[in-house]
């Protein structure tokens, strides 16, 4: 086990203060950029899954998001409300059903081209510093997930 400074406990020093404060930070970004989208974040994420991998069955959603599905339900119900995706019933399960963007939702999607170019500009960093970011925080999402 590696030593710890004798600051440790400094609020600058910890990691999920800085995660918590960077995320807060980067998600305001892209309120302002979503917007005119009629878009919260969250459910810009759920878009952006159906958009790639459309239809996927509720669960295949909450695991793909990591969301429980407790948290995951309302903003699919907002989305379905706004017209932007439906509810089909999955094949061979009647308890089960899969979501996919309709014509709106997908025609939504040329609009959110606009959405990563703009929030680059934003933030004004590099986008292969932006893109090293988001590598580092992929390996320790999954340190997090190994660790349980």
């Amino acid at each position: 086990m590696q030593e710890l400074p004798e600051d440790a406990l400094e609020l600058d020093r910890q990691v999920c203060f800085a995660l918590a404060v960077a995320s807060r930070g980067v998600i305001g970004v892209y309120r302002s950029i979503l917007e005119p989208l009629g878009l919260t974040h969250p459910q810009y994420l759920v878009m952006l899954a159906l958009w790639g991998d459309a239809p996927l069955r509720f669960r295949e959603l909450a695991e793909l998001l990591r969301l429980d599905p407790a948290t995951l339900s309302p903003i699919v119900k907002r989305l379905e409300q706004s017209g932007l995706i439906e509810r089909t019933p999955a094949a061979g399960d009647e308890r089960t059903f899969c979501l996919e963007p309709t014509a709106e939702g997908r025609a939504l999607r040329e609009r959110a081209l606009g959405v990563p170019p703009a929030v680059i500009e934003r933030l004004g960093l590099p986008v292969e510093r932006l893109l090293a970011l988001r590598d580092e925080l992929a390996a320790v999402i999954a340190a997090v997930e190994r660790a349980g």
